[in-house]
């Protein structure tokens, strides 16, 4: 691989592949990791295909061959825009559609407050893999979601098997994606699988193993 887009999760930035960046640099890959960006009408007015055209946009600059990484939100919008890329890593994904009947139902306000009503406290019981200075840094960090995005991959979305390469990370402790969601998608896309004993939705790029979990995709993409 010459390249690689990582695409974060809801509330989040591009902040939460710091330990991802790495790893990947380290191999001799030109990392981009962008902050999804809300419409300039604002988050309230922000889509799903808002973030989808961004994304794909940043793919498109990116040398091939190339690798989407996305978790979680950005694990669907990575799973979307496959058809333009090498290799594809999902952490945790939304699932598309008809996996999304796995996920806890969550009815979304038009603006997710995640930064407005961010706490320590609630952002370490999040974060129960992650150390104290991790909690904080994420903590300072959460920005207000889009509920409209949120409620279209809520809603389910339909999207074509990749036909590249694919890796999926499953946390056994997620309780926003559950596990056996993440692993019906795996089997209907025969995508290879690691599974992460006990660990949360966050803790592939926020936990105390998130360097390991980069490792082991880095070693997945060089197999490839």
């Amino acid at each position: 691989m010459k390249s690689a887009l990582l695409i974060h999760g809801a509330g989040g930035g591009g902040w939460e592949w710091n330990l991802w960046r790495g790893a990947f640099a380290a191999h001799g890959l030109q990392v981009h990791a962008p902050d999804l960006r809300p419409s300039p009408a604002g988050v309230r007015a922000t889509a799903f295909e808002d973030y989808v055209a961004q994304m794909r946009d940043a793919l498109r600059a990116l040398p091939r061959p190339r690798v989407l990484v996305g978790a979680s939100l950005g694990g669907l919008l990575a799973a979307i825009a496959a058809d333009e890329a090498d290799a594809l890593v999902l952490i945790n994904p939304l699932p598309p559609a008809p996996f999304h009947e796995g996920l806890p139902h969550r009815a979304w306000p038009d603006v997710v407050s995640w930064h407005r009503d961010a706490r320590l406290a609630s952002t370490r019981r999040a974060m129960p893999d992650a150390d104290a200075a991790a909690a904080l840094y994420a903590f300072r960090r959460w920005r207000d979601e889009s509920g409209a995005a949120m409620r279209a991959a809520q809603a389910g979305i339909v999207v074509a098997k990749p036909q590249c390469p694919v890796l999926c990370l499953v946390s056994e402790g997620d309780e926003d994606v559950p596990a056996a969601t993440t692993l019906a998608l795996a089997a209907a896309w025969r995508a290879d699988v690691v599974r992460l004993p006990a660990a949360s939705h966050v803790a592939p790029l926020l936990g105390a193993g998130a360097i390991d979990a980069a490792k082991e995709s880095m070693a997945w993409l060089s197999a490839r």
